[in-house]
């Protein structure tokens, strides 16, 4: 089996969109992504799994499915990335200035190039629901989990799987995808099986991919093996926020100390990691998130604690009812001249609301431009691509 899904991974990685169904103009459309790190090729093979399935049983969607390779020349080398984190270039600056050069200096800015345009062409195809899913997994032992940008129709969908989900991480992290695909208003989901060279991370990713399809009814529950896939991913379900990125410098020789689990709990100032001058502690107890594990990566550690009930269904409360629009009436808060999902606060001022109330409200990143802070809104109304 093994040796057979080699063979299938090394046939796949030619293609970007290596399988399609197009089977409705206005319906639901599914598109998976896999291998944007090329160290993490379980969620191809995932993928690759159940499009051999849909095939061998003639199973047809109701609605659209697509399956794309992300970083295609990183993971023929079984590499993270060759030249720059294709999963950190997605700000609206650098995909612009993907269209108008077509004289690419990194291998990274080609594949992006690629992808851009596979995406782009999907989304000018169809006219219903979106909903991107992109396959990762993590260098230290995890569970599978969940992670998405803080948006109601991300964590509504988010929640029909028993499964940890974390919010926040756009707020810690320049140019993920996924972030970039919520800025158009799309459904996008990180799924995180589990760790890279565990068979198992292939299992859960191939689980979640048949139970997404079965969720967004794009087949019905008897089209696969439904029981077995969900008694699968049977884990400890909730809400976590990201509350402290460890970042690494270029030169950083950061090294983990041995033995961490993702979501593992830590104690403040309990000795973590080591780099080449200091020690390094937490600077907060909590759940240790995506430790690291491998030579290349920019994020050391996070920190994250679990949201409760009541916080989460005030927000939704607080976001149906569009209370955000308080905010841009008090003193020291304006909205954003240009741009409709941005406040623009005075430091002061966002110091005394702290940036929970902002989360509150459905501000989940901020952005310091001078003697201010913009917040940014998460939940927005779906727009055409750049």
């Amino acid at each position: 089996m093994i040796a057979q899904l080699e063979e299938a991974l090394e046939q796949t990685v030619d293609q970007r969109i290596f399988y399609s169904q197009n089977n409705s103009v206005k319906g639901v459309t599914l598109i998976c992504i896999g291998g944007i790190h090329g160290n993490e090729p379980a969620g191809v093979k995932g993928l690759q799994k159940v499009v051999n399935e849909l095939k061998a049983k003639h199973i047809t969607c109701n609605g659209n499915f697509y399956a794309i390779l992300g970083n295609i020349k990183a993971l023929k080398k079984q590499i993270r990335y060759n030249d720059y984190d294709l999963n950190r270039l997605w700000t609206k600056e650098e995909v612009k200035e993907l269209t108008k050069d077509a004289n690419f200096e990194f291998e990274e800015q080609k594949e992006q190039k690629e992808l851009y345009d596979a995406i782009k062409s999907i989304c000018e195809t169809h006219q219903g629901k979106f909903v991107f899913i992109d396959l990762h997994t993590t260098s230290s032992p995890t569970i599978p989990f969940i992670t998405i940008s803080d948006s109601l129709n991300n964590r509504t969908l988010a929640k029909q799987f028993h499964l940890p989900i974390v919010l926040g991480i756009e707020e810690y992290l320049e140019g993920p995808l996924l972030s970039f695909i919520n800025e158009f208003g799309h459904i996008a989901l990180g799924f995180e099986s589990g760790q890279h060279d565990d068979m198992n991370s292939i299992l859960n990713s191939e689980a979640f991919i048949w139970l997404m399809l079965y969720n967004l009814r794009l087949i019905n529950n008897k089209a696969f093996d439904y029981k077995r896939y969900e008694a699968l991913l049977q884990f400890e379900n909730g809400f976590y926020e990201i509350i402290y990125r460890h970042n690494l410098s270029p030169i950083h020789q950061f090294k983990m100390k041995p033995g961490f689990k993702n979501f593992s709990h830590v104690m403040k100032h309990q000795l973590i990691a080591n780099d080449k001058l200091n020690e390094i502690k937490s600077p907060f107890s909590g759940l240790i998130f995506m430790p690291l594990y491998q030579k290349q990566g920019e994020d050391g550690f996070f920190i994250v604690r679990k949201l409760s009930r009541f916080w989460l269904t005030l927000s939704t409360i607080m976001r149906y009812l569009k209370l955000h629009k308080v905010l841009s009436v008090l003193p020291g808060i304006s909205a954003h001249p240009q741009n409709e999902y941005c406040l623009i606060a005075n430091k002061k001022v966002a110091l005394i609301l702290t940036t929970k109330i902002f989360h509150l409200f459905g501000y989940r990143r901020k952005i310091i431009v001078g003697d201010t802070i913009q917040f940014i809104k998460r939940d927005r109304k779906v727009t055409a691509f750049i």
